[in-house]
């Protein structure tokens, strides 16, 4: 054997144990024999590490959905949800069932991305460091990148984050009527970033989770309806209550409003004492969501019943004189 041959032959080539000895003994090319480790080798590793995260991942996709996913045949809480805490009413029907499938996708879809994100990018480490780089001023580099990428999108990462929070802490959901600050009304949708809600007037809003201070939800345990009822100066007061609990306890108990109703009515007496008059108020506590309805149908009957008991109303509530020109 010449000396360059000799000088140029593997090493591994006379180790038996080694994979450059096999190529060797079935190709007997020394060139091949010592490549074999980038051309056999490392492939084959890098491929095994891009099925197995491949797998894992699948797999890890599989156990989120089936953690979060709500059974089509009715409204029980997905088992990864049953630990955290719920507010949500079971009077609104249809729309907690609705609530619970959103809270549950939204969770879920944050937990897959999160999983992806870190099996790849492991997956992606790995494989740089089978190929021989040096990944410090990689991940130097990506550092960097992050950091700038962070203080330029800030008050994304903000509403993602308060989302997430708004989410797991089920602080309002789908179906929930919530006043935010600057718009009241009916929560229609719950994202990550955005809260949708419709008012009273029919109007739209979009509200950044990210600026959402705080957060008056008027859905959730129980609600009470608050009538205050006006009187007149040289009105009974003690008579007047008394005409008013008998007329609210009527009203409560009738099939239109027993249902929403969760305790008898309560007065709490004089509330104020106006130019006009005095005003009595009155409370029930209500499933939440119905105290408008309550509200409405209580002050009429409370109205009709004084009326009926002969009380007068108070100065300046009467309708004023239609004029002749408005007649016209």
């Amino acid at each position: 054997m010449s000396p360059l041959l000799t000088a140029t032959r593997p090493p591994c080539i006379d180790d038996p144990s080694t994979f450059c000895h096999t190529v060797f003994d079935v190709t007997h090319n020394e060139w091949l024999a010592g490549s074999a480790n980038w051309l056999l080798t490392k492939p084959l590793k890098i491929l095994m590490i891009i099925v197995i995260a491949f797998l894992v991942r699948l797999l890890l996709k599989r156990l989120i959905n089936r953690v979060t996913t709500l059974p089509k045949t009715g409204g029980k809480l997905p088992s990864l949800l049953r630990p955290l805490r719920e507010r949500a009413p079971e009077v609104l029907g249809s729309a907690v069932i609705e609530r619970r499938r959103q809270r549950a996708t939204t969770i879920g879809s944050v937990l897959k991305s999160m999983a992806t994100f870190l099996i790849y990018g492991l997956a992606f480490i790995l494989v740089l460091g089978e190929l021989g780089l040096n990944l410090g001023p990689i991940i130097a580099s990506a550092g960097i990148i992050g950091v700038a990428i962070g203080f330029g999108a800030q008050n994304l990462v903000r509403d993602f984050l308060s989302g997430i929070f708004m989410m797991i802490e089920d602080q309002y959901g789908v179906g929930d009527v919530v006043d935010i600050g600057e718009a009241t009304g009916t929560v229609e949708a719950v994202g990550l970033r955005i809260t949708t809600l419709r008012d009273l007037k029919g109007t739209v809003w979009y509200v950044r989770n990210g600026e959402v201070l705080r957060v008056g939800n008027s859905s959730q345990g129980f609600a009470v309806a608050v009538v205050d009822v006006p009187l007149g100066y040289s009105a009974d007061v003690e008579r007047a209550s008394t005409v008013l609990m008998a007329a609210a306890s009527a009203a409560t108990a009738s099939e239109a409003l027993q249902a929403n109703v969760l305790e008898p009515p309560e007065m709490l007496g004089v509330e104020s004492v106006t130019p006009e008059g005095i005003q009595l108020r009155l409370t029930v506590k209500v499933r939440p969501g119905k105290q408008w309805l309550v509200q409405r149908a209580l002050r009429g009957q409370l109205l009709a019943a004084l009326e009926e008991a002969g009380f007068e109303p108070p100065l300046g509530r009467l309708f004023p004189a239609v004029s002749p020109a408005v007649e016209k």
